[in-house]
């Protein structure tokens, strides 16, 4: 079986290499396919059975203002991609996000919640999403995701571990609940998968459990032998930015047992085992 993945230099896409070492794979980046490009698409896809789509435009405050260069990677590459697999009979996994729900619950979304987007980038993942399904049917699974970190790219955990070089203190907001997520973790997730032959259709990527923004970057610090009384609380009203972030971001993960398979592990020991893997080292 060979397998394509698509934005093949992030962070996802770097520990998906890794995860997949031992089977062919073909990893295409930015600069070696455009997916908006729908004939390098179908190009590129052909003589693969499993395609796996980490190209995004993830700028999400960028996005406010540039929707459309958003919705091209976002909505028309996936549904290149996904119209590419669907005549070469591959499956596809298309990434997704929290970003396309509200925010607003207090329990976690279910897979089925409907979409409500409220930022440009959630509207072009949302749109990503129905694409990938509807021109792939009964051979696309969706992988929603959120607060991802990992070795191969810039994430809020290094951040706050930069911070911590050149500053004795500083805030973080701590009214924002997610599910910090280790990019190995969900590598292997989707690994297993599609290993499983699962029914396609729409999954919740993420570690489990909850946190606030503040609560993890104090545990980032600890993690690494660090002060986290060094950080301090404080609300989003102090980092307003262009798009707005959802204040509650926790995904429910009813999919996976339904499928029999196995929901990630709460993102405590995910972040223990991930420090003590080096992926917060520094040269």
């Amino acid at each position: 079986m060979r397998y394509l993945i698509t934005g093949a230099n992030g962070m996802l896409g770097r520990d998906l290499q890794s995860a997949l070492d031992d089977r062919e794979v073909t990893a295409l980046g930015r600069a070696d396919l455009d997916v908006t490009d729908a004939a390098a698409v179908a190009a590129a896809v052909q003589g693969h059975q499993v395609v796996i789509n980490c190209a995004a435009y993830t700028k999400v405050d960028d996005a406010e203002s540039h929707e459309d260069d958003a919705y091209a990677v976002n909505a028309v590459g996936a549904r290149n991609l996904a119209i590419a697999a669907n005549g070469a009979g591959a499956r596809l996994v298309q990434l997704s996000t929290d970003y396309v729900f509200n925010g607003s619950a207090t329990e976690p979304y279910a897979e089925s919640t409907p979409y409500d987007p409220i930022s440009a980038y959630g509207r072009t993942k949302a749109a990503g999403e129905r694409f990938a399904l509807d021109a792939n049917p009964g051979a696309t699974y969706v992988v929603r995701t959120a607060w991802l970190y990992g070795a191969h790219g810039p994430n809020f955990a290094a951040t706050m571990l930069a911070i911590a070089q050149s500053r004795e203190s500083w805030s973080v907001v701590d009214d924002q609940i997610g599910q910090p997520t280790w990019t190995g973790d969900l590598a292997r997730q989707v690994l297993a998968l599609l290993d499983a032959d699962a029914p396609r259709g729409i999954y919740h990527g993420t570690n489990s459990g909850r946190t606030s923004w503040y609560d993890f970057a104090r545990a980032v610090l600890a993690e690494n032998g660090l002060d986290p009384d060094r950080i301090t609380p404080t609300d989003s009203s102090a980092f307003v930015r262009p798009a707005p972030r959802p204040a509650f971001s926790v995904l429910g993960h009813e999919a996976w047992e339904s499928a029999d398979l196995s929901p990630m592990r709460d993102w405590r020991e995910a972040l223990t085992e991930a420090t003590a893997r080096g992926v917060f080292a520094r040269d």
